[in-house]
């Protein structure tokens, strides 16, 4: 859609109209000149779908194909434009980009959405246990939602999500506070561990002076 719409792949266009006014460091479709300060991950030890039923939703999901963090490390993975899987950035930059919509479409003097667009985040389009996963989710447009079965924050208008390994970001629009924790070390299974969430959880504390 936004190559039709703009003829610029969508890393480009991120990088003209998002990353590059806000001034963050993070690529998807890295150039060859970042290539030496790239982190190589650390797989994880464990297999995915050890222990699941060969026919479930989950085994058929984790092992079609089998996922191998190791193909993070070619330069072809780094050269290609995934938004879905291989961005490629620290904790700050993520934090800058997603700060944008815990502050309410704005961020570093830079509007790139409305108040009423950001919103639009809390539509719930699905509750329930996740077949993947194998949690309780509650699910907005692009993010995980706030809810009792995984409560993320304090505040109600607050949305998250995280990536295979451990990376994890907290937007909180009540608090206007964003939270993003990355890692080359990858965690067991799909859903993070408490690297992220216990930094998540100190600073909710240190705002409540806990």
């Amino acid at each position: 859609m936004v190559r039709r719409i703009t003829g610029d792949t969508l890393g480009g266009f991120l990088a003209r109209e998002v990353t590059g006014r806000l001034g963050a460091d993070f690529h998807v479709g890295l150039a060859a000149e970042h290539d030496s300060r790239v982190a190589r991950v650390i797989p994880p030890g464990g297999d995915l779908v050890a222990g699941l039923e060969r026919d479930s939703l989950a085994a058929r999901t984790l092992a079609n194909p089998r996922l191998d963090a190791r193909a993070s490390w070619e330069t072809a993975w780094r050269r290609a434009e995934i938004p879905a899987a291989n961005g490629h950035g620290n904790a700050r930059s993520v934090a800058t980009v997603q700060a944008v919509l815990a502050c309410g479409g704005a961020a570093g003097g830079v509007r790139l959405l409305s108040e009423q667009g950001c919103e639009t985040v809390f539509r719930e389009q699905a509750k329930g246990t996740d077949l993947v996963l194998g949690l309780p989710v509650r699910l907005g447009v692009g993010y995980g939602l706030n809810s009792p079965d995984l409560p993320i924050s304090p505040n109600p208008r607050a949305c998250f999500w995280g990536g295979w390994g451990g990376s994890l970001v907290l937007c909180d629009l009540d608090a206007r506070l964003c939270v993003a924790y990355v890692m080359n070390r990858m965690g067991e299974g799909t859903v993070g561990d408490m690297r992220g969430a216990g930094l998540i959880g100190a600073t909710y504390r240190s705002l409540l002076g806990g």
